[in-house]
């Protein structure tokens, strides 16, 4: 449920109101408008009767419930879009946010020179792999942690902020300790255990949709971040499972103006994976944008004829100058900046 207060509620008020619902033995996530603010309420859907009770003060405008399933990522409880920085990088909000590099950090060359080319190229975010998972189990795993050493290595070269998958629960303070925003990748989206602890680390998560997710799965994949206390949480649609065989997998643009509609959170679009061909990317990259994505994340690499993986799939760093290039104006006409 949420508690809309009256405009113009006090600082004192919303205290009063958070007070109250914690004692009834909820949890309070508050929203701020610009006119008025929302106390979004989680807990026992059966004790929230008494909720409505609290109609009788006078800061309070309404009390309402939530229709969906995911309470905090409802577009309900939070109507104004989420925007945050992460390192000076705006997430969300009329600014597209472009994340860029390898699927894998092979060696310090390579990540070097992929920083630096993504870095000339408009970047705003480095993204890297340093623990791979993969299909096969005898396809390249990921450095490790002197891969994450490496990305923080190029992080402070490029002034550039990391963004980096963490794939165990167990792994996540190291994974903080040397990246800006912790992705969590396809395959680990309704891993529970691994959501709930990236929700206490306090750094920005990058959630990717499951390659078999529905969008209300997704999103109540990061309802548990949000739960969590983690209100920074980046959606992005990776491309889903089907029937067809001439890409890697289907690029779901629906989804972009329907999570849009159903929730607040920012999202981004992964045409790398989604295609799995490089020669689709520019395409989809401006049919993202156009669709209303709030950025892409792009895998670059300097030689993908003998990147360790996903080498078909990468641009060149001068091909990703060139997209870059191609992106600037077409943000202009909706509206935004890149």
């Amino acid at each position: 449920m949420i508690i809309v207060l009256k405009p113009g509620s006090s600082d004192a008020d919303i205290e009063d109101v958070s007070r109250r619902v914690k004692g009834m033995g909820f949890k309070t996530h508050l929203s701020r408008g610009d006119v008025r603010t929302i106390v979004g309420v989680v807990g026992d859907d059966r004790a929230k009767e008494q909720l409505l009770a609290l109609q009788s003060l006078d800061c309070v405008e309404t009390v309402v419930r939530i229709l969906q399933p995911f309470k905090l990522a409802s577009r309900e409880a939070h109507p104004d879009d989420t925007q945050f920085k992460v390192h000076g990088v705006p997430i969300g909000g009329t600014q597209l946010v472009v994340m860029a590099g390898p699927c894998s950090v092979e060696s310090r060359p390579q990540l070097m020179a992929v920083a630096e080319g993504v870095k000339a190229g408009g970047a705003h975010v480095l993204r890297g792999g340093a623990f791979k998972p993969r299909t096969s189990p005898y396809g390249f795993q990921g450095l490790e942690e002197e891969g994450l050493k490496l990305l923080s290595e190029a992080s402070k070269a490029t002034g550039l902020p990391v963004v980096t998958e963490v794939m165990e629960p167990d792994k996540v303070e190291v994974v903080a300790q040397h990246a800006d925003i912790l992705q969590i990748g396809a395959r680990n989206v309704q891993n529970f255990s691994l959501l709930k602890r990236v929700a206490e680390c306090g750094k920005p998560v990058l959630l990717k949709r499951g390659m078999s997710t529905s969008i209300q799965e997704w999103l109540l994949a990061a309802e548990y971040v949000l739960a969590g206390g983690n209100p920074n949480v980046i959606l992005c649609e990776r491309g889903i499972r089907t029937f067809e065989t001439s890409t890697r997998y289907t690029l779901d643009l629906n989804a972009i103006p329907v999570v849009k509609k159903l929730s607040h959170l920012p999202i981004l679009v992964d045409p790398s994976h989604g295609t799995g061909h490089w020669e689709y990317v520019s395409a989809m990259s401006k049919a993202g944008l156009a669709a209303g994505a709030d950025g892409l994340i792009i895998e670059v690499h300097n030689n993908p004829a003998e990147a360790l993986s996903d080498g078909p799939q990468s641009l060149k760093p001068d091909r990703f100058a060139k997209l870059m290039a191609e992106l600037r104006p077409l943000a202009q006409v909706l509206g935004r900046s890149l």
